[in-house]
């Protein structure tokens, strides 16, 4: 349905018959972590995010799960590798 709320017109998946399904009826502005990514909206009321009613609650943990300007970090750790095993392996492949 279209949402009637603050992106008037545009396609939202919290409309219902009832209004809008978001808490407090509304979907709220984007926050400065926000601000790069390519899910973000401008609308005559306010930029808002095109995939959460409430980015705010969604950066709450950590990274938004759905940030397109954000790499997650991947720890790398050095694996120890036993050279006698190594060599076993490798002697045994022929």
């Amino acid at each position: 349905m279209l949402c009637n709320t603050v992106k008037e017109g545009v396609e939202c998946t919290l409309m219902g018959k009832a209004g809008c399904a978001s808490q407090n009826g509304t979907c709220y502005t984007i926050i400065e972590k926000c601000e790069g990514c390519q899910k973000v909206s401008e609308f005559p009321s306010g930029r808002y995010c095109g995939v959460f009613p409430n980015p705010p609650a969604k950066w709450r943990m950590g990274i938004c799960t759905m940030a397109s300007h954000v790499k997650a970090e991947t720890k790398k750790t050095d694996v120890h590798v036993n050279p006698m095993k190594s060599s076993k392996r490798s002697s045994g492949k022929k």
